[in-house]
């Protein structure tokens, strides 16, 4: 989709504090690409090019890669493999998919096979350790597909072992909430697209304004019927950084932009930095209590 409608791609840059953090690992960087949907028209040449611009000048230690490469169609994830080809970190590409990536049937091989051949590893239900045993990374199956299902990896890992996990849609913190969880990586809303400054994105408080109409008068009202809003329960989480529970989550606006357009909402990039928490036995201790919470640092923005 051209500028003028999805907005100038911003670089978004935070501080991620994380308990148990090695030393060794203290200051890694990794950059978060979402929701690029190529499909020629959500997603335009000029964009996805600035993004993996922006990402390289980063260097970072590790690149991953929260779903939905495609629309509707799998066929052109062969040319956007390749350009992703492109993208350097110290330590490769990791990637989970998307709702968009598995359906129609048989979408879910052809993506997942063009990535691997690319030189990006698909997380399907999987741990992986490109930093070590001492903070391993987790990539789910979609929420929406019948092989959704953490307890796979996350009943593997140690629990005083921090770790990352990669999950296309936020809502699958809900579930996440029977592990540890320092850091989960989602996408899949496009942060709303359109937000109003001083009330957020739109499907926040058109969830609101729904809630208060009797049921029996939503059907009567465009827009306000069930089908028409499901892309996700919790749009209170449709962008950045939030806490479930005690696990944090960060969610990603997105690259591609669906019709109408995006305002006040711009493609993103994400730029994490881990920082390991103060070496406080009482804050270790604690993980499972609100007192431990400690807020990400948003350390700059840059539109490009």
């Amino acid at each position: 989709m051209h500028k003028l409608f999805s907005g100038a791609l911003r670089v978004d840059r935070l501080s991620i504090e994380i308990a148990g953090l090695p030393a060794a690992l203290d200051g890694t960087t990794i950059v978060q690409l979402s929701d690029l949907h190529f499909d020629g028209l959500r997603l335009s040449d000029q964009m996805l090019e600035a993004a993996i611009v922006a990402s390289n000048q980063v260097i970072p230690d590790l690149v991953v890669l929260t779903g939905d490469y495609v629309t509707d169609d799998p066929s052109p994830i062969k040319e956007l493999a390749r350009r992703l080809q492109q993208l350097q970190s110290r330590l490769g590409v990791y990637a989970v998919l998307g709702n968009h990536d598995i359906y129609p049937n048989g979408s879910k091989e052809k993506v997942s096979l063009a990535l691997d051949q690319a030189g990006i590893q698909v997380l399907w239900n999987q741990i992986a350790y490109p930093f070590g045993q001492e903070l391993p990374i987790v990539g789910l199956a979609d929420l929406w597909s019948r092989e959704f299902n953490p307890a796979i990896a996350m009943s593997q890992l140690d629990p005083s072992v921090p770790r990352i996990v990669l999950s296309h849609n936020p809502d699958s913190a809900v579930k996440l909430q029977n592990w540890r969880v320092d850091l989960q990586l989602s996408g899949h809303t496009h942060g709303g697209q359109i937000v109003i400054p001083g009330l957020g994105p739109v499907p926040t408080w058109y969830q609101t304004v729904r809630r208060s109409i009797p049921k029996q008068l939503r059907s009567w009202i465009p827009y306000m019927r069930e089908e028409h809003h499901k892309v996700v329960k919790h749009w209170e989480w449709a962008q950045g950084f939030h806490y479930v529970g005690t696990n944090g989550l960060y969610v990603n606006r997105g690259l591609g932009t669906y019709p109408p357009g995006r305002l006040f909402c711009p493609p993103e990039v994400t730029v994490l930095t881990l920082v390991a928490q103060p070496n406080d036995p009482a804050i270790a201790s604690s993980r499972l209590a609100a007192s431990s919470r400690l807020q990400p640092k948003l350390v700059g923005r840059l539109s490009i």
